[in-house]
């Protein structure tokens, strides 16, 4: 549909406020300069916030994506693999802009900023993580479920070196009702499996590149997640913590909601 056949059809009755504003946000985009436009829609469209991959942008570029972006385009941001040295600057220009700062445990190389603390209304996501060198992995997936308005339980350094750590952690989100499961872990990768055996939740399995020798990198945790013989385990990239974070909280969202929309219901877009 374009903007004038969703116009008519929300004059028609065909389509409420909210599908009307989730189809015009496909034609939202904010330009940046020269280098950058933003899905000023994404999260209208989709319930996932607009990220900025700070990597191998210049502090001076990330921080005008970030003026755009907060307050003109959406509530809040989330800021990915910065640089070290950039870090202290991104953190220093947020709050000479009134934005709050949530930076996550050591070893997060991610910031949420926003004006506002995100609502948390849809639904709770459970983090694990196997070791401490895979936290910083971790909180990029708390960090994403939380720019999408998902609270998180987390038990972390609970691998299957020390099972025993993991089954009364497990245990505590079942009791919590969590909508989805993320599991990160590098070197073999196995607690994705093990947790994905235990729980009557979808599981997102998250290698990361924790680990040397064969296999090192991540090649050997993914390989493993990919042939996991517990079934529907869902895997995403090596150290794709954002990823996951936005699949396991769309999960949430849609359990909120009531599940996706009817067949009838549901318009096309293109």
């Amino acid at each position: 549909m374009d903007v004038d056949e969703i116009l008519e059809s929300l004059r028609g009755g065909g389509v409420g406020v909210e599908e009307a504003r989730r189809l015009l946000s496909i034609y939202s985009v904010e330009k940046v300069g020269q280098y950058a436009r933003i899905d000023a829609g994404r999260k209208n469209r989709r319930g996932i916030p607009e990220v900025v991959f700070a990597e191998g942008k210049t502090l001076g570029q990330v921080t005008a994506i970030i003026d755009r972006t907060v307050g003109a385009v959406q509530d809040c941001v989330l800021v990915s693999r910065i640089r070290e040295g950039d870090m202290a600057g991104i953190i220093r220009h947020a709050r000479g802009a009134g934005l709050a700062a949530d930076g996550g445990e050591d070893g997060c190389s991610s910031l949420l900023l926003y004006g506002e603390p995100p609502a948390e209304s849809y639904g709770t996501v459970g983090i694990v993580c196997a070791g401490t060198s895979d936290v910083g992995v971790a909180e990029e997936a708390r960090l994403m479920c939380r720019a999408m308005n998902c609270g998180t339980m987390r038990s972390y350094d609970v691998g299957v070196a020390g099972m025993h750590r993991l089954f009364p952690a497990l245990k505590g989100m079942v009791e919590a009702g969590v909508g989805a499961v993320v599991a990160v872990a590098g070197m073999e990768g196995a607690l994705a499996t093990v947790v994905s055996s235990a729980v009557d939740v979808p599981v997102v399995g998250v290698p990361t590149s924790v680990g040397y020798g064969y296999g090192g990198g991540g090649a050997a945790a993914l390989a493993a997640m990919l042939q996991s013989c517990s079934l529907g385990l869902t895997v995403v990239n090596i150290d794709n913590g954002i990823g996951a974070g936005a699949a396991a909280a769309n999960v949430c969202r849609l359990a909120a909601r009531g599940g996706p929309p009817s067949p009838g219901t549901r318009t096309r877009t293109c």
